[in-house]
């Protein structure tokens, strides 16, 4: 399980350093892909299996299929670590996440999210307030229960 809150910053060749905890359980090799919210998400090879094979399954005739398969697939690409432990982000991705400097990087169960360190703070504060409903929710009454 990927959980923790790391800040680093991404330099000009949008090279950014992963946290150590998270390198080990990813592995090798990762795919970092455009994620909800204007953030990035980053998969395990294997979890992104996983995640391409339960698309591949889902009807193409659909529009919304195709829509998502554009929005995540197309922006996707693989990474592998250099020796400082930093993976290069694609231009096109930068951009997305509107990544400048200052970054957030949170393991969020089988994938890690990188935020803006400022679209951070705004999605942590817009949402303070909604935590614990949003847990009541969840955990009480419903399917979920």
């Amino acid at each position: 399980m990927l959980m923790g809150e790391y800040h680093h910053s991404i330099d000009e060749k949008g090279r950014l350093i992963i946290p150590s905890k998270f390198r080990y359980d990813l592995g090798d090799e990762i795919i970092v892909t455009r994620g909800l919210d204007k953030c990035l998400f980053i998969y395990s090879k294997s979890e992104w299996e996983k995640i391409t094979n339960k698309l591949a399954s889902l009807p193409f005739t659909k529009g919304d299929v195709r829509n998502f398969n554009r929005f995540f697939l197309g922006g996707a690409s693989t990474s592998e670590f250099d020796k400082q432990g930093r993976i290069n982000i694609t231009s096109p991705l930068v951009r997305y996440a509107n990544l400048t400097k200052n970054c957030v990087i949170i393991g969020v169960n089988e994938h890690i999210e990188v935020w803006a360190e400022d679209a951070f703070n705004t999605f942590m504060e817009s949402n303070l307030d909604a935590f614990a409903d949003i847990a009541e929710n969840l955990f009480t009454g419903g399917e979920n229960a």
